[in-house]
């Protein structure tokens, strides 16, 4: 595993959630949901933002973050361009602290427990990126079935 690898693909990802987020019709659909869908989009791309800022910029990169994880699943209306602005950040915390770490540094230990005892950082980094593809996902097909 390379970090540049990593990087790049963070940054795609984000990015597309960027783009889906700036795709809705309408800031109001940002905060839709359909029967059976819990969290609408905004709340999943705050989540988003503050899930890598936490676990990427503040655990590895000690970039100070501090999380309101109930604020990502609880705010509202908040317009699409602080959305964005928040997806940004941690976009821009994703990359200096992943260019800040060796290739060797995905062999070590991840300094936190959140992903099991003893994880390396490379697991939490793929277990991250899944959970980013996850939501992504999740908020392309919400901006899907809102747009009909």
């Amino acid at each position: 595993m390379h970090t540049a690898d990593f990087i790049t693909q963070y940054r795609n990802n984000l990015d597309q959630t960027i783009r889906e987020v700036e795709a809705f019709n309408g800031a109001e659909t940002l905060w839709q949901t359909v029967p059976g869908v819990l969290n609408p989009a905004g709340n999943l791309a705050l989540h988003l933002a503050g899930n890598l800022e936490t676990f990427i910029g503040a655990v590895l990169g000690n970039t100070g973050y501090v999380r309101d994880r109930e604020a990502e699943f609880t705010l509202r209306d908040i317009p699409a361009a602080e959305v964005v602005r928040r997806l940004q950040l941690a976009k821009s915390a994703v990359e200096s602290t992943l260019t800040g770490l060796s290739d060797d540094s995905l062999t070590e230990p991840y300094p936190s427990d959140k992903f099991g005892e003893g994880k390396t950082t490379g697991f939490a980094l793929i277990y991250l990126l899944a959970h980013l593809n996850y939501h992504l996902g999740q908020i392309n097909y919400l901006r899907r079935i809102l747009a009909k």
